[in-house]
């Protein structure tokens, strides 16, 4: 008897303009998968997406509109949810804003697969959660700690996934993004983060200011890491649904240090400036990874000095 060929799965990708979207979007894309984007633009780039944009179904809508939302879920197989209103300091200045898209966006993102009989629904959280205690490293079972209305909304939504895991039967799995990094991630406006902006203003012949002494550590983690977790978080959701997981590379690095590897790959001697540290952020993250590598298998095969050769190259 012969076997049907496996069909391909449809993937809904919100955020798929963006930094991590758009990492996301190809990677499926070239493993021959069926893909749908979402995303309104707002800090999503269609350049991000332009090389491959003939290849994939694109939408361009808000996720605070319900009814979009459904309309993109449709027919889907996996909802891979990365939009949102990043930056820490953006969510102190208009909390509203960030409630509204991150928290209502996301809880219509859930009624839309939920209703759609979406097989699983991936969710970009964030290891902002764990707040700034000093217990290093940072595990799942640890009490959340939120320091920001940005980290707020982040820790609601787990508490929406695990009620749509328990009420209604839909396999969620959110990831607790530590610092990720790579190509694509915009170097502009103020609330770009560190790396992209360190190398850029270097690039350009500019002197970066380094918020605080420099000391503060971050388990950098380069993009392609949490594209691969994304992607084993679909084929294992039935088994993770529910669970939270820490995605990272399990090592830390200072911003010192990370100044000085990007600053050589460059060819730069210059110091940086040094300025007052920045509201509502963490002094120091390291991830414990053990739970994602048991649970979707994740293995993060690129650490951060080989991810930041690879970042300061595709900057040109």
């Amino acid at each position: 008897m012969r076997r049907r060929p496996r069909r391909n799965m449809r993937y809904l990708v919100t955020g798929a303009a963006g930094f991590i979207g758009s990492h996301i979007v190809e990677t499926l894309i070239k493993a021959g998968h069926e893909v749908r984007g979402l995303d309104n633009l707002s800090t999503g780039h269609r350049h991000n997406i332009e090389p491959f944009l003939k290849d994939f179904e694109f939408i361009e809508a808000d996720i605070r509109d319900a009814k979009a939302c459904h309309a993109a879920c449709a027919g889907v197989d996996h909802v891979i949810h990365q939009a949102a209103l990043g930056s820490v300091p953006r969510s102190i200045e208009d909390p509203i804003t960030s409630h509204e898209v991150n928290t209502t966006g996301t809880l219509n993102m859930l009624i839309a697969a939920r209703d759609a009989g979406a097989s699983s629904f991936v969710f970009a959280a964030s290891s902002s959660t764990y707040g700034d205690t000093p217990v290093l490293p940072k595990h799942e079972d640890m009490t959340p700690n939120p320091m920001s209305p940005y980290a707020v909304t982040k820790t609601t939504c787990e508490q929406y996934l695990k009620v749509f895991s328990d009420l209604y039967g839909l396999n969620t799995v959110g990831l607790r993004y530590f610092n990720i990094f790579g190509p694509r991630q915009d170097p502009n406006g103020p609330y770009a983060a560190v790396i992209p902006k360190f190398i850029q203003i270097l690039k350009d012949g500019g002197v970066p200011t380094v918020n605080g002494d420099g000391g503060q550590t971050r388990d950098f983690t380069y993009v392609a890491n949490a594209v691969q977790a994304n992607l084993n978080a679909c084929t294992h959701a039935e088994r993770a649904s529910g669970q939270i997981m820490n995605i990272a590379c399990g090592e830390r690095i200072s911003l010192n240090d990370l100044y000085t590897i990007i600053a050589e790959e460059l060819g730069v001697t210059q110091s940086p400036n040094y300025g007052p540290p920045r509201a509502g952020d963490v002094r120091d993250s390291l991830a414990d990874i053990s739970k994602a590598k048991r649970l979707i298998e994740y293995d993060p095969s690129i650490d951060y000095r080989e991810g930041l050769r690879l970042t300061v190259a595709s900057h040109g």
